[in-house]
C-alpha cells in the first residue's frame, strides 16, 4: 500500500494536532504523548510506569477525550473480583428484568 505525499501530509498535520490537544493536559512530557499516540494508531497497548503523581491518569484521560471516547481505572486489589472488570446483570424488581451494568473494559481507554 502506497501513500501520496498529500495523505502523509494530512496525517502528520493530524498528529501534531492531537499532540498539540493533548499537551494542554500533560505539560512537558511531549515524547511520551507521541509515543501513546502512536501505540493508539497502531492498536497496540502501552505500558506505563512511573512514580505516583507524575500525570498517568491525566495522560490515559487526556488521550481518551482527545479521541472522543471514554475513560475508565480498575484498582487492582486483592479482593478484585472478574465482575469488578467485566461488568455485572443485575435483577431490577421494579422491571421484573435482568439489566447489565458493563464494568470498565467496556471503556475506550483503560486505566489498570
Amino acid at each position: 500500500m502506497t501513500i501520496s505525499h498529500e495523505q502523509a501530509d494530512w496525517f502528520k498535520q493530524t498528529f501534531d494536532q492531537l499532540t498539540d490537544n493533548m499537551e494542554k493536559a500533560v505539560l512537558g512530557k511531549r515524547h511520551v504523548v507521541r509515543l501513546a499516540l502512536t501505540c493508539l494508531l497502531s492498536e497496540g497497548h502501552i505500558l506505563l510506569e512511573d512514580f505516583p503523581g507524575t500525570g498517568k491518569t491525566m495522560l490515559a484521560r487526556a488521550l481518551a477525550n482527545t479521541v472522543q471516547g471514554s475513560h475508565a481505572r480498575i484498582q487492582f486489589t486483592p479482593d478484585l473480583l472478574p465482575s469488578d472488570v467485566t461488568g455485572v446483570t443485575v435483577y431490577d424488581q421494579h422491571k421484573g428484568t435482568f439489566e447489565f451494568h458493563p464494568g470498565p473494559i467496556f471503556h475506550t481507554i483503560v486505566l489498570a
